[in-house]
């Protein structure tokens, strides 16, 4: 029954996030509230995880979410729940992309979602940067992070303004940021 919900639950975040991987986010925080397979500060552990491997975020984040819950079963049928709408979705828009090529309505319809993307990706990037700044998800100043902080201001410095770091490929700073979370006890 585990995987069978799991299926459904992940299909529902492939039907309705639209916006790429970071817009699952919200859906996840959701899915953690009402099912308790997960917490919130696992959450920024997968983002971390599924940012750092090959592969879509919002994928990788339903693979990892349906190992952990169900096993090797449950990571299957996670993945395809999250999947199955995007490739419907696909199939369904290239048979009809030609007769509907310059139909006003399709055109603000895509131009309505753009607005729903941005926003379930703000929303995405605020609940992450609370996680990530603040001790134990608070709001509180004196609950600030100052590792996380000053680590971030590090890496906007290094990939901004230094111009012999500013051109170096996203991998190296995920893996020195890896590093100095270790090393830092992050």
């Amino acid at each position: 029954m585990t995987i069978l919900r799991l299926f459904f639950e992940f299909l529902k975040i492939g039907a309705f996030s639209v916006g790429g991987g970071m817009a699952t986010l919200p859906f996840l925080y959701d899915m953690s509230d009402r099912t308790g397979w997960f917490t919130h500060a696992q959450i920024a552990d997968m983002l971390a995880v599924s940012e750092s491997t090959p592969g879509p975020i919002g994928i990788n984040m339903a693979t990892y979410v349906g190992f952990t819950v169900g096993g090797p079963l449950g990571s299957l049928a996670a993945t395809l729940g999250v999947i199955l709408p995007g490739i419907a979705l696909v199939l369904i828009v290239m048979a009809m992309l030609a007769k509907f090529r310059n139909n006003r309505y399709v055109d603000g319809a895509f131009y309505g979602i753009r607005p729903a993307s941005v926003g379930l990706i703000i929303a995405a990037g605020l609940l992450v940067a609370k996680i990530t700044f603040f001790l134990e998800g608070t709001l509180a100043v004196g609950a600030l992070s100052w590792k996380a902080v000053l680590l971030a201001a590090v890496l906007l410095v290094l990939t901004r303004w230094v111009k012999p770091t500013k051109k170096l490929h996203p991998v190296v700073f995920i893996a020195a940021s890896a590093v100095v979370g270790v090393l830092f006890s992050f």
